[in-house]
């Protein structure tokens, strides 16, 4: 997979993601989720892990371990849709399967709650 064509790149549409969209947040990550029509069909990704999180090698051992993760999940996130994952204080010390398992819900439950705004806007 190209992950530079499924990548955010601008501050700007980290923006729009997080102010716009479903919500849905785990112990130790958010996930934000919006619609962006105008991107085309391909999922979009962003990945938001501050300094508070630890050093540039384990921020960037996270970041690896989210993308591995949302890798899988592209197939069933709706078309031109954008995701910006938020890691929290104590990701770094999460089992992966654990970290799978929260993102997996945190991403489910951001999806339904996209769905039945749309639901609601018809």
């Amino acid at each position: 997979m190209n992950w530079s064509s499924h990548r955010l790149h601008t501050g700007e549409q980290f923006r729009a993601i997080t102010r716009g969209g479903a919500r849905s947040a785990r112990s130790h990550v958010v996930v934000h989720l919006s619609l962006l029509p105008q991107d085309g069909d391909a999922p979009r990704v962003g990945f938001v892990v501050s300094k508070r999180i630890g050093n540039a090698v384990v921020r960037n051992r996270v970041t690896r371990r989210l993308r591995e993760i949302v890798r899988p999940q592209f197939e069933g996130l709706p078309p031109g849709s954008a995701i910006v994952l938020r890691a929290l204080p104590g990701i770094d010390e999460q089992p992966f399967d654990e970290l799978e398992a929260e993102v997996a819900s945190a991403l489910g439950s951001a999806v339904r709650k996209l769905e039945r705004r749309r639901g609601g806007d018809r």
